[in-house]
């Protein structure tokens, strides 16, 4: 197979750089939000998109290009247990709630999943959805907790710019958080390296 070949949008040697880069990390006990910023950052890539390209990835085990890729390694994807029904009127009403205080969906979303990589997925595709296969069900909570019924659904009474900045905002804090915790698990491993050499009497 030629080295141009892509899969999923990534050459061959991209992707495989990538699995074995989070194999590694993993091994080391780094978080997965770190490995994403840290590989999108050495490689030119948003966090945000290494992260969805790796669960894509996972998922396409009757690929034998992914296949090849994953041998040897403990990569794997867990099974997403679905929303319950009342989990899924609990999380409308805490996004919700959160979006009346003036945030963006990602930023509420964001703060419901209070850090949580997979959960906030999850959350996204499920408010995705429900507004727009189940709006009215969105409506109903939104007026239960005394909302604007529109509020949910549509950013009314925005400018193009106001909704533009908000984005370029809300990409800046990701970019940020990124950063700061690549740096912060730098410093980690600059401590325990000074630690092991003062054990060592160096």
């Amino acid at each position: 197979m030629s080295n141009t070949e892509k899969i999923n949008g990534y050459t061959k040697e991209e992707a495989k750089a990538l699995v074995d880069y989070i194999s590694a990390g993993k091994k080391e006990g780094k978080a997965l939000s770190y490995l994403f910023a840290s590989f999108g950052k050495e490689h030119g890539r948003a966090k945000g998109s290494v992260r969805n390209y790796y669960y894509t990835l996972l998922k396409q085990r009757g690929d034998e290009r992914v296949v090849r890729l994953l041998d040897g390694t403990d990569l794997s994807v867990e099974k997403i247990r679905a929303f319950s029904e009342e989990e899924t009127d609990a999380a409308l009403k805490s996004i919700l709630a959160e979006k009346a205080k003036g945030m963006s969906v990602r930023r509420a979303i964001r703060n419901v999943a209070a850090g949580d990589e997979k959960l906030t997925l999850r959350l996204q595709n499920k408010y995705r959805n429900l507004l727009k296969k189940q709006p009215e069900r969105v409506k109903k909570i939104a007026e239960s907790l005394g909302l604007e019924p529109a509020a949910p659904v549509a950013r009314r009474g925005k400018s193009a710019l106001q909704r533009r900045l908000e984005t370029e905002i809300d990409a800046l804090v990701e970019r940020l958080t990124g950063d700061l915790m690549a740096e912060n698990a730098r410093l980690r491993e600059r401590v325990a390296a000074l630690e092991k050499r003062e054990d060592k009497g160096e």
